[in-house]
């Protein structure tokens, strides 16, 4: 099991909470994310990781922070989506004595805090949009203004920004400025759901129970099989956040030292198990795993097993079939016959009937 428990991490920090001790990458998905992080890390380019809530974007941040030259300064954080305007610009760039009300004296921003640092933006698509146009101007010119001040500080900060929502889509809906989309998106991090990364749900599941376990002064916990299949089988909406406090619930409720079905109260949101609906993620993360098997004639066999399942889908209707696939009828009757969907060569007309096929 890969867990990093970010022991020298932590005592540079003490304000870390538990999720950012368990960095987890057991799942295939994972272990190229952590490629993707040590990658990216020595580097200074800014950094936009992208994920549902609750994921570990910041986890992710931190410890990109931690493999870079710019691990022994400070790390900042700042959630752009729980302070009004006003504050949000203060926290970010400091403001002078009696900038405002209840300004009794000055404060350094982040931006001068995590001066060699890392800042770390989360929710950074909340931002108002004339935040949006201090912000860019800071991350060009690589200097500060306090509010209430004229003076420009010059400040290095290495910003990793962090959003659940689609920025492409704010962009076009002008809630997002564009030329602050493009300067974010350097390098980017797709943060895949814990759905999607099932390897990581009991590596991460046991590392709460140990945590919280110990905290409690439990001993040691352990999961029943029907236990761990329960985790393995729920949807997860609330990613490693959901899963955290689903541990320490249980722990609070378990009569025992062993975690049964019946400890975990999960929200009434629909388990894997209940006739998933297939994200663009999940089907890239499988075609990922056929990648790493590295079969014989891979693009044949994906293609055929498209043609097959929608032809199959279609009831062998090829009107119906090309319509689906969004390709002429032209073009899937040559497949058809290339993959042998067709018996002796022929082909099954849009009224069911059968034809020859005629070939270049």
């Amino acid at each position: 099991m890969t867990l990093l428990a970010f022991d020298e991490l932590q005592s540079r920090s003490q304000s870390l909470s538990l999720r950012a001790t368990a960095m987890v990458f057991e799942d295939p998905v994972s272990r190229r994310l952590l490629e993707q992080i040590e990658r990216i890390a020595p580097s200074d380019a800014t950094v936009l990781i992208i994920g549902e809530t609750g994921t570990g974007k910041e986890l992710v941040a931190r410890h990109i922070h931690s493999l870079s030259r710019r691990s022994r300064n400070t790390f900042g954080a700042l959630n752009c989506a729980a302070l009004s305007e006003n504050l949000i610009e203060s926290e970010l760039f400091g403001h002078e004595k009696g900038a405002f009300t209840g300004a009794l004296a000055g404060k350094d921003g982040w931006f001068k805090i995590a001066d060699k640092g890392t800042l770390f933006l989360d929710e950074v698509g909340d931002l108002p949009l004339g935040l949006q146009a201090k912000l860019l101007r800071v991350l060009q010119e690589r200097e500060v203004v306090r509010v209430g001040s004229r003076q420009a500080v010059p400040v290095d900060v290495r910003i990793i920004a962090a959003t659940n929502v689609n920025l492409e889509e704010a962009v076009a809906a002008s809630h997002f400025r564009a030329d602050l989309y493009y300067r974010f998106n350097v390098a980017t991090i797709h943060l895949s759901p814990l759905r999607d990364r099932p390897g990581d749900i009991l590596p991460l599941a046991r590392h709460f129970l140990k945590i919280y376990g110990d905290r409690l002064s439990y001993g040691e916990i352990n999961l029943l099989p029907a236990a761990e299949q329960l985790l393995l089988n729920y949807d997860w909406p609330g990613n490693i956040r959901e899963l955290e406090n689903a541990i320490h619930r249980s722990l609070l409720v378990c009569p025992g030292n062993r975690l049964r079905p019946e400890d975990f109260k999960l929200s009434g949101v629909r388990a894997v198990d209940a006739t998933p609906a297939i994200s663009i993620t999940s089907l890239e993360n499988a075609l990922l795993r056929l990648c790493e098997q590295a079969p014989p004639q891979l693009y044949d066999l994906i293609e055929e097993t498209v043609i097959r399942t929608a032809f199959e889908f279609c009831e062998e209707n090829q009107v119906q079939t090309a319509k689906l696939l969004n390709i002429s009828r032209n073009v899937l009757r040559h497949k058809l016959a290339v993959y042998g969907m067709l018996p002796n060569g022929q082909k099954k007309t849009a009224d069911g009937g059968i034809a020859a096929v005629a070939l270049a």
